[in-house]
């Protein structure tokens, strides 16, 4: 058996993809405006009268390695200690202390829930890129995408999520709920998330999506229809949604036409929940009850935000 080297000292070390990702992240993401906007609600003492609580900007980023790498809570703490890149993300030094364990994770994440901090963040982050110089303009994309919950009732209560729904998308039957988002037509940066079971249409959360200045908005034939909700919201917004362009058999090619180009800004969109379905792995729900899984979308929202935006920024 060969002698190993001591940790630090390899000659063929290589800078993984997954620590370039943290470097990169930790390099852009604004962590005194983050770790300010939640400090009101995180205890400056210890409530049992022990030992300080853990600092909050750590703390921070063990939660977004949770969204980053779609972890439970037992899972980040042995991520922790089986990954050198996580360590070093968080700042954490084996020799000196261990990681936070997973109670301790939970308690964090519940802290953030029950003082609904998800939106706060999601705020944080785009007046950042506000002050960046990366601004939210006068277009909003509007779509709704299905996230997918365990329909096993094989658990403690013997019953599904009651606040999930069942609902058909082509041929195909799903159990969940569905994300809406508004995003920006320009930087493809997400403005508004709402949640809602997965059998309540899209256009019920069209006038929750617009922030009111929009000059258009643009969405797929399920906001057909909604030229008066959109006015109401978004007095001088043009209706740009995909209007139906096939009746009785016969298609109208003018129509399908305006719909194409129409599609091609609409499109940015998928980019966004390629990021958080694809890339973050919130394909599925994890916790119970919608206003959980809000919380979990705002924040995964904010950080695709700086995903998306990254190169812009690091290049800055």
């Amino acid at each position: 058996m060969k002698q190993q080297t001591l940790a630090g000292f390899e000659r063929y070390a290589k800078t993984t993809r997954r620590a370039q990702f943290l470097a990169d992240m930790d390099r852009i993401i604004p962590w005194p405006e983050l770790a300010a906007a939640v400090q009101t609600a995180y205890p400056k003492v210890s409530e049992s009268g022990g030992r300080p609580p853990i600092p909050l900007e750590r703390m921070l980023r063990i939660y977004f390695l949770q969204l980053w790498f779609n972890l439970s809570d037992p899972a980040v703490e042995e991520a922790l200690y089986d990954s050198v890149a996580m360590r070093s993300f968080v700042g954490l030094d084996l020799g000196v202390e261990g990681a936070p364990d997973e109670t301790t994770v939970c308690k964090f994440r519940h802290l953030l829930e029950r003082n609904k901090l998800g939106k706060v963040l999601l705020t944080a982050v785009n007046d950042h890129l506000h002050r960046s110089g990366i601004k939210i303009a006068r277009g909003t994309i509007v779509d709704a995408t299905i996230i997918g919950a365990p329909s096993s009732t094989k658990n403690k209560d013997g019953k599904r999520d009651p606040e999930m729904h069942q609902a058909a998308k082509g041929q195909q039957w799903y159990f969940g709920m569905k994300a809406h988002v508004g995003i920006d037509s320009k930087t493809k940066l997400v403005h508004t998330v709402l949640v809602s079971a997965a059998n309540v249409h899209d256009r019920d959360a069209l006038p929750h999506l617009l922030h009111g200045r929009e000059t258009r908005v643009w969405g797929d034939q399920g906001y057909h229809g909604q030229t008066e909700v959109i006015h109401r919201r978004a007095p001088r917004a043009q209706d740009f949604t995909n209007k139906r362009y096939r009746f009785h058999g016969q298609i109208n090619a003018v129509e399908k036409a305006k719909n194409r180009n129409k599609s091609r800004v609409r499109a940015k969109v998928e980019h966004v929940f390629g990021v958080i379905k694809n890339i973050f792995g919130f394909r599925k729900t994890r916790y119970r009850g919608l206003a959980k899984n809000l919380h979990r979308l705002e924040v995964t929202a904010a950080l695709a935000n700086l995903y998306l935006i990254r190169r812009r920024l690091l290049d800055a």
